[in-house]
């Protein structure tokens, strides 16, 4: 029986190790007809998902209208005395030169 197993098996390594030792060469022969074109189907078109674009959030709120009246009043004010003192600059030159330019020739 022991035979007769190790048999079987040297057999069976044998068959099975004799394909993979195999070495031979394949020859083909062309004629030269073209075999007709293959031609791949179509791509086919997927239409994307439209894009969805949240509008921004309405936010209801009082207007508020802040009326520096204050500091509108100061500007004005200043404004004011600048043309004040630029008008009294200019009557005093022209005083003084009235005064002091040779006329006496």
């Amino acid at each position: 029986m022991r035979k007769a197993a190790a048999l079987m098996l040297l057999v069976g390594v044998t068959a099975l190790g004799s394909n993979m030792a195999e070495a031979r060469v394949d020859v083909g022969i062309g004629i030269g007809i073209p075999v007709p074109a293959v031609v791949a189907p179509p791509p086919v078109y997927y239409e994307p998902a439209p894009v969805v674009v949240q509008p921004p959030p309405v936010v209801a709120a009082p207007a508020y209208y802040y009326d520096d009246w204050q500091g509108r009043a100061w500007r004005e004010r200043q404004w004011h005395e600048q043309r004040w003192r630029e008008r009294e600059l200019r009557e005093r030159r022209r005083e003084w030169r009235r005064w002091h330019d040779d006329y006496d020739d």
